[in-house]
């Protein structure tokens, strides 16, 4: 799976620009990764896509099985672990 390491280093403000930029800028983008790491900023065009393909890869895995679902732990009093309000 992909390293955590090289991925940590971005902020979780970093990390939510990239998205937002991910959703304006698409595959058919012109420019697109200058375009992501001007929107993120502090970031290089390499650095962008190398966070992109780390993304990628985390979510084959993910989709492929290979990463089992958290447990978590019950909170009592509601169905599945959830309240009830959260059924309301």
């Amino acid at each position: 799976m992909a390293s955590r390491n090289s991925v940590s280093n971005w902020t979780p403000k970093q990390n939510k620009l990239f998205e937002r930029a991910l959703a304006v800028h698409d595959k058919e983008t012109p420019d697109r990764w200058q375009n992501v790491a001007r929107a993120v900023g502090g970031k290089s065009v390499e650095e962008v896509k190398r966070h992109y393909d780390l993304l990628v890869e985390d979510l084959r895995h993910i989709e492929s099985g290979d990463v089992p679902f958290p447990t978590y732990k019950s909170s009592g009093g509601g169905r599945n672990g959830a309240s009830e309000e959260e059924h309301r």
